[in-house]
């Protein structure tokens, strides 16, 4: 069964603040496809398609949400017309097009992981985007890239977006994977569904990491 994921990594409750100020719907942006392959143990394994990012590295940041925030801002300035093609932003889907410029939608996730360099933060670029067809950021630190399909595992959860939370869901995940002999492949993502003045008891979170291979007797 094919699904599309609606997660988006937190970027700090400013940043998202103001999505919701500007009218964005998380739920109707567009997002990465996936499969959901086997189901066990309160882990959920997806194999995702691939898809192009649009990503920039922070490299001086006080800690990951500072670096969300600023890797936020300048990829939704890419979005928002800082790009060879000056195209504007599409805040739902299907993009629409016009002859005078050309309009990028908004999309979840948006990515970040730890980089040697400091923490990276990505944008998924709508599918009708190839690496020929990607409008040019004109900002040096954006570059377009494409994110190989990976099979992930994920914990899903309620509740507030906390490092204390994240932490423990984070280390019940990896206790799991190593009860099953499963190698995480990268850094553990955090990954929400819902926009900050969702109430936490009915807030979508997950965490996540690409693995090698599926426990064994999986269904995939």
């Amino acid at each position: 069964m094919r699904k599309k994921s609606k997660t988006a990594l937190i970027v700090g409750t400013a940043v998202i603040a103001g999505l919701v100020y500007a009218g964005v719907n998380f739920v109707s942006l567009e997002q990465p496809s996936y499969r959901v392959v086997d189901k066990r143990d309160g882990i959920e394994y997806r194999q995702y398609e691939p898809y192009l990012v649009s990503e920039t590295v922070i490299e001086r940041a006080g800690d990951y949400k500072d670096a969300g925030n600023e890797g936020f801002r300048r990829l939704f300035r890419y979005i928002s017309g800082g790009n060879a093609g000056q195209s504007k932003i599409s805040m739902t889907v299907p993009v629409k097009q016009t002859a005078t410029s050309e309009k990028i939608a908004m999309t979840v996730p948006v990515e970040q992981s730890a980089a040697a360099e400091g923490w990276r933060v990505a944008f998924m670029l709508p599918s009708e985007y190839t690496l020929e067809t990607a409008p040019q950021p004109t900002d040096k630190r954006v570059s377009i890239r494409e994110v190989p399909g990976k099979l992930t595992a994920v914990l899903r959860f309620s509740g507030r977006w906390t490092d204390s939370n994240y932490a423990k869901k984070r280390a019940a995940l990896l206790e799991a994977l190593e009860e099953k002999s499963v190698t995480p492949v990268g850094e553990v993502q955090n990954a929400f569904y819902n926009g900050p003045y969702t109430p936490p008891f009915l807030r979508r979170n997950e965490v996540l990491v690409e693995i090698d291979r599926l426990p064994a007797g999986a269904n995939g």
